[in-house]
């Protein structure tokens, strides 16, 4: 069952298009400021982004993992699970509409959509963005054989952002989540 945050306007403060536009922003800050994800690899740093990744505001991803999508739904959704893969605190609320604060706070959103075991969609910023300033995240949970693939879309973080979020995206989520579940 499809679970939608309600518009935030109803309790005085922002609306859910407002939250969902400055999460888009905020997930191309996290992936500009490598001291959110803690240093970047020398390779990074010395790397310029190509030119066509300059531009690219979105990616996408498909990570298989030894565990079943309901399992990985889980981890992801649960507090004391995400902190236990990532070594660092998390705060969830599990529910459409919940707030949550990872990587110790510097990692913040709503849940926007859950689909059990299939789907979370995610309102996300860095704390360190201009208030108001998120970009979505989309988790796709796919069973394959007895494992599962989830399928990442990050859209709408600023231009110039594509590289680092790559990089962040896999050092501080799909390795860590292999090792997790191995």
């Amino acid at each position: 069952m499809n679970h939608i945050a309600e518009p935030m306007a109803q309790t005085g403060t922002t609306t859910r298009r407002r939250m969902i536009g400055g999460i888009v922003v905020a997930i191309g800050a996290l992936v500009a400021r490598p001291e959110v994800w803690g240093a970047i690899p020398q390779a990074m740093k010395e790397t310029p982004a190509t030119a066509a990744n300059k531009t690219r505001t979105s990616l996408h991803q498909e990570i298989d993992f030894k565990a079943s999508p309901q399992r990985v739904y889980e981890v992801l959704l649960d507090s004391k699970q995400f902190t236990a893969f990532s070594g660092m605190p998390a705060e969830i609320d599990p529910k459409a509409g919940g707030a949550f604060t990872t990587f110790g706070g510097q990692i913040e959103g709503r849940t926007v959509e859950l689909v059990a075991n299939q789907r979370i969609v995610q309102a996300w910023r860095p704390t360190h963005w201009d208030p108001g300033v998120y970009s979505i995240v989309r988790f796709e949970l796919k069973p394959q054989g007895s494992g599962a693939t989830v399928v990442l879309d990050h859209t709408g973080f600023p231009e110039g952002d594509f590289d680092h979020l790559t990089w962040g995206w896999n050092a501080h989520y799909w390795e860590p989540l292999k090792k997790f579940f191995a």
